[in-house]
């Protein structure tokens, strides 16, 4: 199986991988946090031409792309998803959300508690509903009408942080936000995705073997799923640091 990690642009290491059958990318939000090498704060107008560049190139490169973003800019996304759909009439846009109770203090309006999470499909890329049935409210609760084997979770990812892994009944299930004192933490990156989150988008759409890409590799949390999913990786940051931080972990080299 293969995994690699590059330091460098994205947008310089997508063009020259082939196959890929999915990329999750969670690209920095532009709100000034305090990466390393990486500066997260631009003009607006900069980062969102910035952010359709990068959508762009990953729906170019995956058959499957799931972007996970910042609120901010779910007007600015919904004009680039439209944009993209015009120029290529076979691409589908599913917008689904992360939310988490443990969410942002705010004191002076509604605090935000969801991310929103968009999925960019080629109709023909393959989706396998199997692997990511969950238990119904039925089957949980003994209910004879409840049609075995599971059902396909609706598209509202919700994680409670105290028992990431239990299972909120109906069509809502729970994946926290990772904070500090989170068992999957890692505390030298400003922000990190569950990892139960990463895997759900990946199972739905690759099979075991297939190629999946994390553009922002972070704290590598994608390349932790696909090993224990048995997926291949390829992940690229443009920051030194990180990238030595994963390949530590992961006994990679760095390309």
């Amino acid at each position: 199986m293969i995994h690699q990690l590059y330091h460098g642009d994205c947008l310089d290491v997508l063009p020259i991988l082939e196959d890929v059958e999915c990329i999750f990318a969670d690209p920095p939000d532009n709100i000034d946090l305090g990466y390393g090498e990486y500066k997260d704060k631009m003009p607006d107008d900069e980062y969102v031409c910035l952010l359709a560049n990068w959508v762009d190139c990953f729906v170019n490169t995956a058959r499957t792309t799931w972007v996970s973003f910042n609120v901010k800019w779910y007007i600015e996304m919904a004009i680039i998803a439209s944009s993209i759909q015009a120029r290529n009439p076979g691409i589908t846009v599913k917008p689904m959300v992360q939310t988490f109770t443990f969410g942002q203090h705010n004191s002076y309006d509604f605090g935000n508690n969801h991310r929103p999470l968009w999925r960019f499909k080629w109709r023909d890329a393959g989706l396998y509903p199997e692997q990511i049935k969950v238990p119904s409210w039925r089957e949980l609760h003994g209910d004879k009408r409840a049609k075995k084997g599971g059902r396909v979770p609706g598209d509202v990812f919700q994680f409670p942080a105290e028992i990431p892994e239990e299972l909120v009944p109906d069509d809502v299930f729970n994946f926290s936000r990772v904070v500090g004192n989170a068992k999957q933490r890692r505390s030298w990156h400003p922000t990190q995705l569950h990892e139960g989150l990463v895997e759900r988008c990946v199972k739905s759409c690759t099979a075991e073997g297939d190629l999946v890409v994390d553009p922002f590799a972070g704290t590598g949390t994608t390349m932790r799923v696909c090993k224990r999913i048995k997926r291949a990786c390829v992940t690229t940051d443009v920051d030194r640091g990180y990238c030595e931080k994963i390949a530590e972990e992961n006994s990679l080299e760095i390309s």
